[in-house]
């Protein structure tokens, strides 16, 4: 499906929410959403994330069945309209269950099957790749802060391996932007090297977010620069996919920095 090592994937971000922290309410009519999908693949997304409940800090939680009923409609249209990987946002085994029925591709889960362990077997059902992200409550951590990111992801791997997943079905996401401090996520971006001790791919999620409002001092849709420049940082350090909502601009970005650091694998 990804052949990880020679070029950066470009996950093109989906938002179906009427409050997500970007572009909540822009995509939650069907037509609107398979509309700008189209646009992210034409401009060269590789796969396109379909989230139906927001995961902003302070989001009001959503039960199943609405988000099953924002997603499923524009997973069926964009299947017959692309060929583009369908990757769905969500840490509800029920939500991703419906979603894989109906043509979706690969489970993006921002609590890496601890939230709802029943997420893993799903994954092993459908065999299909999975995102499982680094998350936790608050911003304390009683330990280093890498090294507790690193006991969350053996622990996400276990529970995988023990649903009957094989462990190449997973990407490890940090959670920039979740569970963490502006200034713990820069700290996590200097040393995102790191996780590819695991040997599995690494998707980087920093797209228009907090951490890049509090250095810039501006809104969401004028962060785009400085979500291209932690890209370039990501694929430097051995990230393999980056979720973006400006696909144009990060793809470009990527190009250049897969041509330079990625020539030895081309």
């Amino acid at each position: 499906m990804m052949e990880f090592g020679k070029k950066t994937y470009i996950m093109g971000i989906l938002n179906v929410t009427p409050d997500s922290f970007s572009d909540g309410g822009e995509f939650t009519n069907v037509d609107n959403a398979i509309k700008h999908a189209l646009e992210m693949v034409e401009q060269g997304a590789d796969i396109i994330d379909i989230g139906a409940e927001s995961t902003r800090p302070g989001f009001i939680e959503v039960d199943a069945d609405t988000e099953i009923k924002r997603l499923i409609p524009v997973i069926e249209a964009l299947k017959i309209k692309t060929n583009a990987l369908i990757s769905v946002d969500t840490y509800k085994s029920e939500v991703a269950r419906k979603a894989m029925q109906s043509g979706a591709d690969i489970i993006n889960d921002v609590w890496g099957f601890q939230k709802d362990t029943k997420m893993a077997e799903v994954a092993a059902e459908f065999n299909c790749p999975a995102v499982v992200m680094h998350n936790q409550t608050g911003t304390d951590y009683s330990i280093e802060i890498m090294q507790s990111i690193k006991d969350f992801f053996e622990k996400t791997i276990e529970i995988a391996l023990k649903a009957g997943m094989k462990r190449n079905q997973l990407i490890l996401d940090p959670g920039i932007g979740f569970g963490k401090t502006p200034e713990q996520n820069m700290y996590v971006m200097k040393r995102l090297e790191e996780l590819k001790c695991f040997g599995l791919p690494i998707l980087l999620g920093t797209s228009r977010k907090s951490m890049l409002g509090k250095i810039l001092d501006l809104p969401p849709k004028e962060r785009v620069e400085g979500t291209i420049a932690t890209t370039v940082m990501g694929i430097i350090q051995g990230v393999d996919i980056v979720r973006v909502h400006d696909v144009k601009e990060n793809l470009r970005a990527a190009m250049v920095t897969d041509a330079i650091y990625r020539k030895e694998n081309q």
